[in-house]
């Protein structure tokens, strides 16, 4: 086994060479079934007992040793050992294995409380807060941490409601289980933090044409990415690996959400109606360009004047114009 390093990294992983389990497992049957039967010895050889009780105590020691030296681990499972208080390795892979009985798997603390509002899933399937990770076994299932709404101030100042999804998995088994304490904790604590940093670099809701054509709003897969890797510096330490990192929701807190909504309904009517008259114009100036070309009727800069006043009334007002027939003269 190499020697284990750290450095300012923390703990590498160091795997441990596979060894089939299965003869320490039928040695150990063997050395029970043995065990059982010096003990029934012992009661129909009372002159012997002495004799038998020392083999039964020697073949119990050496089954126990025989069975604790083996590891049976599932797919996307993960075993860290230590020998004597120091790093041994890690065991990766589905079988049994054979692993040296003096080494003691490292336990996991993850039944202590998470912060308040995350959920986690595997698979897609809601779970528990330690999702069966709590004891010995690393599971290397990527995983789902959901942190509950939060909120977060924008560029501009205004309160944002927002919901963070995080797709991650473990990488390495020795950061997570010796440089962090609670890397779940650990985890949902970057999320926090990262959110509130890459919203807060952002306005809500600018139009793409400004402000270099990012906002909240507008860049929600460019901000998604940029998450990502916030979070993805910060993971580095605790040996997890950040597969993806997206903004599923955000909104305007409650406070000043009517007052958005009005500003953004004033801009919206404002668009409206420069859209409308732009294209009134247009089309007052195509028919004056056409009754001029084909010599419909010739008109004096008075009329026109009049014409162009009765079109845009036509075309810009929000109710249908009543027709009036004029037989007479305008002057």
């Amino acid at each position: 086994m190499e020697n284990v390093k750290q450095d300012a990294q923390g703990t590498k992983e160091v795997l441990i060479k596979h060894k089939s389990g299965m003869p320490a497992l039928i040695l150990g049957i063997l050395l029970t079934l043995g065990w059982i039967a010096s003990v029934i010895l012992i009661f129909f050889n009372l002159n012997y007992w002495l004799r038998y009780t020392f083999l039964a105590v020697v073949l119990l020691i050496a089954s126990l040793f025989a069975f604790s030296s083996i590891a049976i681990l599932r797919p996307q499972e993960a075993l860290v050992y230590n020998l004597f208080g120091k790093y041994y390795g890690t065991l990766k892979g589905a079988g049994i294995f054979f692993i040296n009985p003096f080494c003691i798997s490292f336990k996991l603390d993850l039944n202590e409380p998470t912060s308040a509002g995350v959920s986690l899933s595997e698979d897609g399937v809601s779970a528990s807060v330690d999702l069966g990770l709590s004891g010995n076994k690393i599971s290397l299932k990527t995983k789902t941490i959901n942190n509950d709404k939060q909120k977060v101030n924008d560029l501009m100042g205004n309160p944002i409601i927002v919901d963070s999804m995080v797709v991650w998995r473990v990488v390495d088994t020795a950061k997570v289980a010796f440089d962090v304490d609670n890397y779940i904790e650990y985890l949902s604590s970057q999320c926090d933090a990262a959110l509130r940093s890459i919203i807060s670099l952002y306005p809500y809701d600018i139009p793409e044409e400004e402000e270099g054509g990012k906002s909240l709003r507008y860049s929600i897969d460019e901000i998604s990415e940029e998450l990502k890797k916030e979070i993805q510096l910060k993971a580095e330490v605790a040996g997890l690996e950040i597969i993806e990192a997206r903004i599923t929701n955000m909104y305007y807190a409650p406070e000043i959400a009517s007052a958005m909504l009005q500003r953004q309904q004033a801009k919206a009517i404002i668009d409206a109606k420069q859209t409308i008259v732009e294209g009134a114009v247009d089309i007052v100036d195509m028919a004056l360009d056409r009754l001029s070309q084909n010599d419909i009727v010739d008109l004096d800069e008075e009329r026109k004047a009049a014409m162009v006043s009765n079109l845009l009334v036509v075309l810009c007002g929000g109710k249908e114009a009543q027709p009036v027939v004029n037989s007479g003269s305008i002057y």
